[in-house]
């Protein structure tokens, strides 16, 4: 990516900055580059047309572009200001403060950046970094998370100062960091007082057993408040199936279909949840016994399109489950018994 850039930027004062200077004296592997150049617009244009990537304007307002390219890495052109200098003033933290000259050179580290990664410290460039852009304190605790590192004490009080402003960047941008958070990071960002403006708390943490996934983790903190961010609809559908679970009433065949009818394909994960992994054998078994092809289709009963059919369906298919009926003649006579007002068991 970086020979690209070099071949199309000559002659032109451009530094790589930020995040791909940070991972790469880290020895991290590099998949997103930021360059400092003069016209971002003309350079992200140029490199996507070279590349075959797709340019598109990150910022309007600062006037970054990024060009997306396979593989999930991507470019960014941002605009280089009267001197490099004077862009990485304008960073959130001293290790994302250092730039390298696109053509080689020596580095630019003003604020002391490689010394704090050399002694892992998260420290901030100035005292305006969380008042210019908020969704830095969610930052902050993302990157001491990764790479494990520690705020400095200046830094880490900036924080607890801001954390009413945690609320302010767009929703997509917040969710974007708090997606990439593990179970620690989650705690660290509750004492620093950043979940509760969003609507979190790390006491759905305190479960006795937790799942080691982003969207577990998401559900757990937020709860019900997790529908005010802009998550995707996988994670909405996922959060509505863990936080309407309620254990099953015991591990009969009946109790895990009626679990299973409200939570799959989570069902798991929705057991962890409810605080009922013990029913979790008895979930996997009935996946491995699933049956190929329902006993009946709502064609077949010769009624109005309706929820009665859904009804009727479901009732065939949980005595299935149950070990009441097997073949098609036990379903069709089930359902002339319900559509009578049986009350068949």
């Amino acid at each position: 990516m970086r020979d690209l850039a070099r071949e199309i930027l000559e002659g032109q004062e451009a530094w790589v900055v930020g995040g791909a200077v940070r991972d790469e004296l880290l020895g991290r592997d590099v998949v997103d580059i930021d360059i400092a150049v003069g016209d971002p617009r003309a350079a992200a244009r140029e490199y996507a047309k070279r590349s075959g990537g797709a340019p598109f304007p990150l910022s309007e307002r600062h006037g970054a572009w990024r060009v997306a390219l396979d593989e999930d890495r991507t470019v960014d052109f941002t605009p280089l200001r009267s001197s490099i200098e004077d862009d990485l003033a304008t960073r959130d933290f001293t290790i994302n403060a250092i730039a390298v000259p696109l053509a080689g050179g020596e580095p630019a580290d003003p604020y002391g950046g490689r010394e704090d990664l050399d002694g892992r410290i998260i420290r901030a460039v100035a005292s305006n970094v969380f008042a210019d852009d908020p969704l830095r304190l969610l930052r902050a605790v993302r990157l001491e998370d990764e790479l494990g590192f520690r705020l400095d004490p200046e830094t880490e009080q900036l924080v607890r100062e801001h954390a009413e402003l945690v609320t302010r960047p767009a929703g997509e941008r917040t969710y974007a960091e708090l997606v990439r958070l593990s179970e620690a990071g989650y705690r660290r960002a509750g004492e620093l007082g950043l979940l509760a403006p969003l609507g979190g708390s790390t006491a759905g943490l305190d479960r006795a057993e937790l799942v080691d996934s982003p969207r577990f983790r998401l559900v757990a903190i937020f709860g019900e408040s997790l529908a005010g961010l802009p998550v995707p609809n996988q994670v909405l559908r996922y959060s509505r199936a863990l936080l309407r679970a309620k254990p099953p009433a015991d591990g009969s065949a009946r109790a895990i279909y009626r679990f299973r009818r409200t939570t799959e394909p989570w069902a798991l994960d929705a057991l962890v949840f409810a605080g009922a992994s013990e029913h979790a054998a008895a979930v996997r078994e009935a996946r491995e016994n699933e049956p190929a092809a329902p006993l009946l289709r709502g064609d077949e009963l010769g009624l109005p399109p309706g929820p009665e059919i859904g009804r009727v369906l479901d009732r065939v298919e949980e005595e299935r489950a149950a070990g009441t009926i097997e073949t098609r003649e036990e379903a069709l006579e089930l359902v002339k018994r319900e559509l009578a007002g049986g009350n068949a068991t």
